[in-house]
């Protein structure tokens, strides 16, 4: 058994504040970080774009930001999460400059601002188009300097520990769902262990990988929200997943490469594949539409052509600007064999962000005690029916800094549960064959991505509720007699996931946001 008083499952941008935040605190207490591949692999290593935060008092304002964010959640958000994340983020972000994150200045030395389509103004703090890894590595380096924290890599999270454990081992029922840790897969000796906890926070990042197309590294398997849908804490708004609408094309990449925002916020413009501009057809913003709007827009040009693939055109673009502003973007075309300043780049839309997940409250707490969820994997009510460009590094720094303070008024008077039961694995047998875990996993993909996607319909649904089903039952009778491995274990998330995300779309009634379904078009909500 391993004891610990902080326990963060996740080793993100949100997972990694926390941690931070834990330890210069609490110096005598111990914080352990679990991570199922290497520390630098997650979702905050692929972001792009950058950080929306509102510094900039003559051309923006905490209420332009506020504004902005609202109109791109579509009459979902919490307005007053809305506010306070939005006006706690410059302090958060100073925090991070302390910290060692660096990010792009002008000559005067502010800020260097970029534009993002569905913001009004130009507020976006970035390190070129590499930020989340600025962000990633400055944290780490903090994280690896600092005594009491202890990273333990290549670790699976197998599920959470509840009371559900205790009672089944003694026999005994209560109400209250309360956490008190996890189990967790060593990959290396592929034993169970039990990690005993008093405050536990998922910070594992969303959920691209059930989807075919996805900008998501592949860790993206929604590990967290799997486990906690498992353990009884409520999960809200998972039909709401956010397409990014420029993907690189290029078949055969996984994940997909993307091409940030920002570069249509320096004025590339979309075009068929025989040069023509579409999106004025649209939204009056045309290319600086929200991602929802322009996800659809391709899709319908998409339908209509039968064509695989758009054009962004950054020919028009100056070179040296780009290269400055966009140098991994950059050498990614080139390596390709496309040069931005003659040739347009292919572009599709590809599954990016989850807009939903385990639902918390101001404080990042779950519906079960002493548990915590921030970053992608949590739903606060910040983003809605759809997430305004780059207010999720905003939004995973702010609840970090919640999640911790709320629990650090907790700490000292929450004892660690000792009388864990051992872990049940009552599978003795390996695979003979991976063929079956490897074919759901495509299945589930695909089932997905041509049923689940951008647009969706009743039927489409119901056809992708009865093969999810299929799949889950097939991969149950694995799981029920097979010998755990990560890959097992990430298909059976993966299908919990892909079952909320088709089980939530039918239920709702109204197209929202990134929500389209052709069938509730002159529908409204009860």
């Amino acid at each position: 058994m391993i004891k610990t008083d902080f326990l963060i499952v996740g080793s993100g941008v949100a997972g990694l504040t926390f941690a931070l935040k834990a330890a210069h605190q609490f110096p005598k207490a111990k914080v352990i970080i679990i991570t199922k591949a290497d520390e630098s692999e997650s979702n905050t290593k692929y972001a792009q774009g950058g950080m929306a935060v509102a510094l900039d008092t003559k051309s923006d304002s905490f209420k332009r930001h506020i504004d902005d964010t609202l109109k791109a959640g579509d009459g979902l958000c919490d307005k007053k999460v809305v506010e306070f994340v939005v006006k706690e983020g410059p302090e958060r972000l100073s925090e991070l400059v302390n910290w060692g994150a660096q990010f792009d200045k002008q000559k005067q030395g502010n800020f260097h601002l970029g534009k993002e389509g569905g913001h009004t103004t130009n507020r976006i703090i970035h390190k070129g188009d590499s930020t989340g890894l600025e962000i990633e590595e400055a944290l780490l380096k903090q994280v690896s300097e600092t005594k009491n924290i202890q990273v333990l890599s290549h670790r699976f999270v197998v599920d959470l520990i509840t009371e559900h454990h205790v009672e089944k081992a003694r026999k005994i029922k209560s109400k209250q769902k309360t956490c008190y840790g996890v189990y967790i897969l060593n990959s290396k000796t592929n034993r169970v262990d039990k990690v005993v906890s008093k405050i536990t926070l998922i910070a594992t990042g969303g959920t691209g990988q059930v989807y075919k197309n996805t900008t998501n590294p592949v860790v993206a398997t929604g590990d967290g929200i799997a486990m906690a849908f498992r353990a009884k804490a409520a999960i809200k708004n998972m039909e709401f997943i956010q397409f990014h609408p420029t993907a690189l094309y290029n078949p055969g990449e996984s994940p997909s490469f993307l091409i940030s925002e920002a570069v249509r916020g320096e004025g590339a413009i979309l075009r068929t594949k025989d040069g023509k501009r579409f999106m004025e057809k649209y939204d009056v913003r045309e290319e600086l539409a929200s991602r929802d709007i322009l996800a659809r827009a391709i899709d319908h040009e998409l339908k209509k052509s039968g064509d695989n693939f758009v054009y962004l055109d950054c020919r028009h673009i100056e070179k040296k600007s780009f290269i400055k502003h966009f140098p991994t973007i950059y050498n990614k075309c080139k390596s390709l064999g496309i040069d931005i300043t003659k040739d347009m780049i292919p572009v599709v839309p590809a599954a990016h962000y989850l807009c939903g997940g385990i639902k918390v409250d101001k404080n990042g707490n779950t519906t079960i005690h002493n548990l915590y969820a921030c970053g992608e994997c949590s739903y606060t009510g910040l983003h809605g029916a759809n997430r305004l460009a780059s207010n999720s590094l905003l939004e995973a720094i702010v609840y970090a800094h919640r999640c911790f303070a709320d629990s650090a008024q907790k700490i000292n008077k929450i004892m660690l549960r000792t009388d864990i039961p051992d872990w049940n694995d009552q599978g003795t047998a390996y695979p003979k064959e991976k063929i079956t875990m490897t074919h759901n996993r495509k299945e589930l993909q695909e089932t997905m991505s041509n049923f689940v996607g951008i647009v969706r319909s009743d039927e489409r649904l119901r056809k992708a509720m009865e093969r999810v089903k299929i799949i889950a039952k097939e991969t149950q009778q694995l799981y029920n007699k097979s010998v755990l491995s990560p890959q097992l274990c990430e298909l059976r998330n993966m299908i919990d996931i892909a079952y909320l995300i088709v089980n939530h779309s039918i239920k709702r009634k109204k197209n929202k946001g990134v929500f389209y379904n052709i069938d509730l078009i002159n529908e409204t909500e009860e």
